[in-house]
């Protein structure tokens, strides 16, 4: 009697044990698994008055890489998927940040905006369109085309990681 009573103890309290555990992502993803299994990617045109014609290939392959080193989605080319982004680059500008005493600037900033449409199929209540922004800084005394695709490479960093946060970490 009392070893059954023993027995029954320790099987009620690993129970409790087990499913009082914590879950943790540590890439921020907070993606139901059983539920979300595929996610497509449209094109993302330039849609901006200064065009960078590498930056389109530049971004969509940084958001796809993104999401398929962060997460267990599977990328797609279905519009069927169970989520799907699309968007647009509506952004590519320099404006100057410091000016010097001759009246030049010495400093400019390269910003870039991107468009997204964040389609959920299993849970309509969760799609979203929001527009995200990314800059950097140069030295003026640089040429545009000599620091260009470095900038855009940190500046596309900055915007995928914005966006996975903001749809699929649902921060």
């Amino acid at each position: 009697m009392k070893r059954s009573i023993i027995i029954i103890t320790i099987a009620a309290m690993m129970t409790i044990c087990n499913s009082c555990i914590p879950k943790y992502t540590l890439n921020g993803a907070a993606i139901d698994y059983s539920k979300y299994r595929t996610i497509s990617f449209s094109d993302f045109p330039i849609r901006a008055a200064l065009v960078y014609p590498p930056l389109q290939q530049l971004f969509e392959n940084k958001l796809k890489d993104m999401v398929s080193q962060q997460t267990r989605l599977q990328v797609v080319d279905s519009p069927n998927s169970d989520l799907r982004m699309e968007g647009e680059i509506s952004g590519y500008s320099l404006s100057p940040q410091a000016v010097r005493e001759d009246a030049y600037a010495s400093q400019t900033r390269l910003t870039i905006q991107v468009k997204i449409h964040y389609i959920d199929a299993k849970n309509p209540a969760l799609t979203s369109e929001q527009t995200f922004s990314a800059y950097r800084d140069f030295n003026s005394d640089q040429m545009l085309t000599d620091v260009q695709d470095d900038l855009c490479n940190q500046i596309c960093n900055d915007l995928t990681d914005l966006i996975f946060n903001a749809t699929l970490g649902n921060w």
